[in-house]
């Protein structure tokens, strides 16, 4: 019998390059990701913290950890959306991001989103 996960968060991620804050010749690449979060669940949700993984081109990974998004912790009902725009700096023109969101349920249950890895590059830099 197949059940449906009240507890349930989609995560869409959008990314671009910022050529204008970027100093390739310094290894100084800014990107912009969007983030759309869309509570799938059954029950109202808050997103309390953040946990991301940001690795460069040449392996080096940075570890981010933080209460909520962009000074934020959103409470979406079902059906819900919230969107946010943030920013990862590289030393490499290419890397990516993978990480997590904890979440507490209104009935008090906690539980995590997990943050499919996505790709950061400047343009025409991945065929």
């Amino acid at each position: 019998m197949n059940q449906i996960n009240p507890y349930a968060l989609a995560v869409e991620i959008q990314t671009r390059f910022d050529a204008d804050k970027s100093r390739p010749e310094d290894d100084h690449y800014v990107f912009i990701y969007t983030v759309t979060l869309h509570n799938t669940g059954q029950i109202p949700v808050q997103l309390l913290k953040r946990h991301w993984l940001i690795t460069d081109a040449n392996g080096s990974t940075e570890e981010v950890q933080g209460e909520g998004v962009v000074g934020e912790q959103p409470w979406m009902r079902p059906g819900d959306d919230f969107e946010y725009t943030s920013g990862a700096v590289l030393k490499t023109d290419v890397g990516t991001m993978r990480g997590s969101y904890q979440l507490v349920a209104d009935d008090g249950t906690h539980f995590e989103a997990d943050i499919p890895q996505f790709t950061l590059s400047i343009p025409r830099t991945l065929h």
